[in-house]
């Protein structure tokens, strides 16, 4: 039969094993904090890129500008910068939107804690829909046709085969 022995730290080390203790409890909570932190910095970049994007009309673009601000989520008070550039594909513009908790102070490059990206533009259409596809190198293509010959919009009307049942399991 074996047995545990439990040594029981005295003298010096005991001070110095519970120092260890607590560094690493307020090392883990700082990062909880900071995790929690990043997460609502990204759930605002997300909301604002999708509240500017909402609030263009169909085919306008964004004005190519920066902008900052605060406000207020998660009981605290948030800064953030939006910048809107102009991407290599003619009618689609990115944005970039970063954020950081106010009273971290920093320049206009650094002390984000996120920086998210999207995409607005006249260039696109809804889902599922070809009813303008565009010549990435300039140009409107036409209305419903691919030059690569795939037509999303003129597929063939033939529903998928289903695989035969499978046969029962003779025991």
């Amino acid at each position: 039969m074996s047995r545990s022995v439990w040594l029981r730290p005295s003298g010096p080390a005991l001070p110095k094993m519970y120092g260890v203790l607590m560094s690493s409890l307020t090392s883990s909570a700082r990062t909880v904090v900071y995790l929690q932190d990043k997460t609502f910095a990204e759930w605002i970049a997300l909301n604002q890129i999708a509240l500017l994007r909402l609030q263009l009309q169909q085919g306008q673009l964004p004005p190519q500008t920066s902008t900052n601000g605060d406000l207020d989520y998660a009981g605290r008070t948030w800064h953030w910068r939006q910048d809107v550039i102009a991407s290599q594909v003619p009618g689609i513009e990115r944005i970039d939107f970063k954020v950081r908790p106010k009273e971290v102070k920093g320049g206009d490059d650094d002390s984000w804690y996120v920086t998210v990206s999207g995409i607005a533009g006249s260039a696109m259409a809804t889902p599922g829909m070809a009813t303008a596809l565009v010549d990435w190198d300039g140009g409107n293509v036409g209305s419903g046709q691919n030059p690569g010959g795939n037509n999303p919009t003129n597929l063939p009307n033939n529903p998928p085969q289903t695989p035969p049942p499978t046969p029962p399991i003779k025991q």
